[in-house]
């Protein structure tokens, strides 16, 4: 798995009919900074709002997945939330100017491949997977549904389904790495059987369906006058049922395509719970409503975890910048360098790591009978972290001096000692402007806050 966030190298487009407004839509797929997640842009009504990829949002699940925030809505997002899953593509803003992305061929793989197109950039920033610790579980006994994700170290996928169907019958479809949904699962189309196709469509849904962009699975004796209708709902001059029982003789991708796209269905849904996920997922005879109730309950486990706001450090995932980068940017050195790993980095936000031993030089003449580091000297470890987020935005980082100004509200709310790992957090409270920067600086060991300041500080070029 990448362990890196991801976005699109430049924003690329398709057009198409949606399922089940039957509204062509011009999509475009955007480039986004780190932790932007997934946005979908309704471009076409007022303000261009924007909506959150949250299964807080979800409002619908008849037939396909529906988010509204702000009073726009999108329809049928599924497929183009697997696409990017599968892909490991983490920030994108989807733009729509229509209420349902294009359905295309009713499977994820043509928006698998107009972002390949697009080509991917590695941030600087680290994934901020949700590893499930333990069996998280989720039943609907009416419909015997039963869905559960279990701990293990990269996300893998296994979906039954049972349809009591001459035709299906019981179907599986597994994937034992995100990686292998491209290859496994992208291609497969949706489905429905034909004695939904009626209720459908008097529901004013699939207003965009067509036999190229979906599977009818025929699992009765039709007559001569139901085919006919049948054309006439699909536009066709004539349609029929060979004896497998797929409507016009449309041949399977793979023999559980059903249950594949069943999976697809599943790897889209649980992209609503807003972060990677580190987990097994068993999922018999899952839907929407199901999907959807799931990924409900895994965000909330995932904030009963850990606040978001904290910047996660996994030492098993490799640096934004180790010491040997960090050395280049700082003129710092021993005993004064004092950060160890970047782990974040963007625009406005740095994130890094100091691991406390009791070697460090000052616990020789501080306290050397109860070590506790000095407060300034997390206020300096803190201040040589945002000195990497301010040399970050020249070019020649190398060339250039950050001298402290002033330091504001500043706090030591518990001590710290030799064992501990700091984690520091500094964020621009504003743009620099005039080589000014200033920030708020938190440092954190696990989920406690230890220390936290506002430091002004300038950036200075060196002189020749």
């Amino acid at each position: 798995m990448k362990v890196k966030q991801h976005t699109i190298k430049r924003q690329v487009n398709l057009t198409g009919v949606g399922l089940h407004t039957g509204v062509v839509s011009n999509m475009t797929f955007v480039p986004a900074p780190p932790n932007h997640g997934i946005k979908f842009q309704r471009v076409d009504l007022e303000g261009r709002p924007t909506i959150d990829a949250d299964c807080d949002l979800v409002v619908d699940v008849s037939r396909g997945t529906t988010l509204e925030q702000s009073g726009a809505r999108v329809y049928t997002v599924e497929h183009v939330l697997a696409a990017l899953v599968g892909l490991e593509i983490d920030n994108v803003l989807i733009q729509l100017d229509g209420p349902e992305p294009p359905i295309m061929d009713g499977s994820s793989i043509q928006f698998i491949e107009v972002l390949e197109n697009a080509g991917f950039e590695e941030q600087n920033a680290l994934r901020r997977f949700f590893e499930v610790q333990e069996s998280i579980q989720y039943k609907d006994v009416a419909r015997e549904v039963e869905m559960v994700a279990l701990p293990t170290d990269n996300y893998r996928v296994t979906v039954m389904v049972d349809y009591n169907s001459p035709v299906l019958g019981s179907q599986h479809a597994s994937i034992t790495d995100i990686s292998q949904f491209r290859t496994e699962i992208a291609s497969c189309r949706t489905f429905c059987f034909l004695h939904e196709l009626e209720m459908l469509y008097n529901s004013n849904l699939i207003k965009g369906g067509d036999l190229n962009n979906a599977i009818v699975v025929v699992d009765r004796v039709v007559e001569k006058e139901e085919l006919a209708n049948l054309a006439k709902m699909f536009n066709k001059q004539s349609v029929e049922v060979k004896k497998e029982g797929i409507l016009n003789n449309v041949d399977l991708r793979y023999r559980n395509e059903p249950a594949r796209h069943k999976l697809l269905d599943v790897v889209g849904d649980l992209a609503l719970v807003g972060r990677p996920l580190k987990a097994q997922i068993l999922a018999a005879r899952p839907g929407h409503a199901a999907n959807v109730a799931f990924a409900k309950k895994l965000k909330r486990a995932m904030e009963k975890a850990g606040a978001s706001h904290i910047p996660h450090y996994d030492p098993k995932l490799p640096p934004v910048m180790d010491i040997n980068q960090i050395s280049n940017i700082l003129p710092h050195r021993y005993p004064f360098q004092l950060i160890d790993k970047i782990i974040y980095l963007d625009e406005s936000v740095v994130a890094g790591v100091k691991n406390v031993t009791m070697n460090e030089p000052y616990f020789i003449g501080h306290f050397p009978g109860n070590p506790v580091m000095p407060g300034v000297l997390q206020v300096e470890a803190m201040a040589q972290t945002g000195g990497i987020l301010v040399l970050s935005t020249v070019d020649d980082p190398e060339n250039y001096w950050t001298y402290f100004l002033g330091i504001e509200n500043c706090k030591f709310r518990k001590m710290v000692l030799p064992g501990d790992t700091l984690v520091f957090k500094c964020e621009l409270l504003a743009p620099i402007r005039r080589g000014i920067a200033k920030m708020k600086g938190e440092a954190y060991v696990g989920n406690t806050l230890v220390c936290e300041a506002v430091m002004t500080a300038s950036i200075t070029r060196k002189e020749s």
